[in-house]
């Protein structure tokens, strides 16, 4: 396979943007959304990864790790995600632009289950995942920014 074929292969797999700011959801399992920020520890960062689900707005899976590997991010907290709720097909795993979220690795996996569309917010756009944002910024402001953690 050449370069340009591999390049193509891959483009042809590149989430858009489905869920495309419509947080309403009337169906657990329906509509999840995921997010990784960073949380500093002393002298060192820890990435802390959420996925929501839209019905309920509960956070269904949470991961806590000092590096940002998508197999210690984003895989671990769908794991843990799926082992806590069943998915309703059709379903759609919505987040940002992130390096994990748009690995090779991850939207090969997504893209090879029938029941599960990834969507991608589109490139600048905060807003196309601001459920995510919006928790972050609760959590950091509540709780993050008023202790510091060793």
């Amino acid at each position: 396979m050449s370069l340009s074929s591999k390049t193509a292969s891959f483009l042809s797999i590149r989430p858009k943007n489905i869920l495309n700011r419509d947080f309403e959801s009337l169906q657990i399992g329906e509509k999840w959304i995921s997010e990784i920020t960073y949380i500093r520890v002393n002298d060192n960062w820890n990435y802390l990864t959420t996925i929501v689900d839209l019905a309920d707005r509960k956070v269904v899976s949470w991961t806590l790790n000092d590096d940002m590997t998508a197999e210690n991010t984003i895989i671990k907290a769908w794991y843990d995600a799926r082992n806590k709720r069943e998915i309703k097909n059709g379903f759609i795993f919505h987040s940002d632009r992130g390096v994990q979220y748009a690995s090779n690795k991850i939207t090969s996996f997504f893209s090879f289950n029938c029941k599960i569309t990834q969507s991608i917010s589109r490139k600048g756009n905060c807003w196309d995942n601001a459920v995510a944002e919006s928790f972050f910024k609760t959590i950091k402001h509540e709780c993050l920014y008023r202790i510091k953690f060793t």
